[in-house]
């Protein structure tokens, strides 16, 4: 009888241990696929944002102002994180800024559903926002100009430019200067002299063609797409 109470109690004790491992009780359900699902995004879309940010975001080029190194339609991903640890634009950078002061005529094109999604994310630009991208020639404290067919010169000494688009003159259609760049400033053009209406067109606004350098977004460095058009953006000499 001692016996058949000790089994019972055995029996019963076993009911309340482990079984391999994981107790009956503390047992978890797992998640399925479309539980998580709405996580995985979640988190996905944090990362996105922290990424555009912080880190890189893509910009689309509107029109064929930077020709032959930039065409019409491609992606180039913009490096925003060096600004943050004070890194300032240097000459022969590609870069991409706010509109200063009016560069752009008429209101910003108003955005469609997909295009907002996917520029909230940052894998295309924002329609609604007015960016342009000009190449750095001249940076604060420069003396910049050319006159004739140029060359353009920066503190006296003649720019080597061989990304000039075919057929185009240093100065293109304005000469210009010499222009003292104020501290903080830079001076930008295009590489498509002849179709770009960078600094030397926008002398008679307030900042007499020049862009503060806080409204740099950052530097192209890659040209992303099309894949048959992937290639580095390094800063010209």
């Amino acid at each position: 009888m001692k016996d058949l109470v000790a089994g019972a109690r055995s029996r019963s004790g076993d009911d309340d241990d482990t079984d391999d491992g994981i107790t009956v009780e503390g047992r978890r359900k797992t998640r399925s696929f479309w539980q998580e699902l709405p996580i995985l995004l979640g988190i996905a879309l944090l990362l996105a944002l922290v990424i555009k940010t912080f880190f890189v975001q893509a910009f689309s080029i509107p029109s064929d102002s930077m020709q032959n190194t930039l065409q019409a339609g491609d992606r180039v991903l913009v490096d925003k994180l060096t600004p943050w640890f004070g890194s300032e634009p240097q000459r022969g950078e590609v870069v991409v800024f706010h509109d200063p002061d009016g560069w752009l005529p008429g209101k910003a094109e108003e955005p469609n559903a997909v295009q907002k999604v996917l520029s909230f994310v940052g894998l295309m630009p924002s329609a609604d926002e007015k960016d342009l991208i000009k190449r750095v020639i001249a940076v604060g404290g420069d003396t910049v100009e050319c006159s004739g067919s140029g060359p353009v010169k920066v503190n006296g000494k003649a720019l080597d430019e061989p990304y000039i688009y075919p057929g185009n003159t240093p100065c293109g259609d304005k000469p210009f200067g010499p222009v003292k760049v104020p501290g903080g400033k830079i001076w930008v053009m295009g590489d498509h002299r002849q179709e770009s209406s960078d600094s030397r067109y926008h002398q008679d606004l307030p900042g007499g063609g020049t862009v503060d350098e806080d409204q740099v977004i950052g530097r192209a460095f890659v040209v992303a797409w099309p894949v048959g058009r992937w290639a580095p953006l390094p800063a010209s000499p």
